[in-house]
């Protein structure tokens, strides 16, 4: 295993050493900060990507759906329940 000219050995080193600084209770929970913050991450860019365009539009008519509706109300709630439930 190569990565970036770092070998196993240097892999485990930093492993080790991370471990010393944050200890095993505290890993779980920056873990879960940095999965927060990357999900954001993305949210923001496909938001971005959708507000970026020329014309203000963000590429999708105004029904996508066969009912009528765009579906975001619903993708809103399933949000708020999961909230909800954290």
């Amino acid at each position: 295993m190569n990565i970036l000219f770092i070998g196993t050995t240097e892999i485990i080193v930093i492993v080790l050493v991370v471990l010393l600084l944050f200890g095993g209770k505290k890993i779980p929970e920056l873990m879960h900060g940095v999965g927060k913050g990357v999900k954001s991450f993305k949210d923001g860019m496909n938001g971005l990507d959708e507000s970026s365009r020329p014309d203000g539009s963000n590429g999708s008519s105004e029904s996508s759906r066969p009912d009528g509706s765009n579906g975001s109300s619903k993708k809103k709630e399933e949000k708020r329940e999961a909230k909800k439930e954290n």
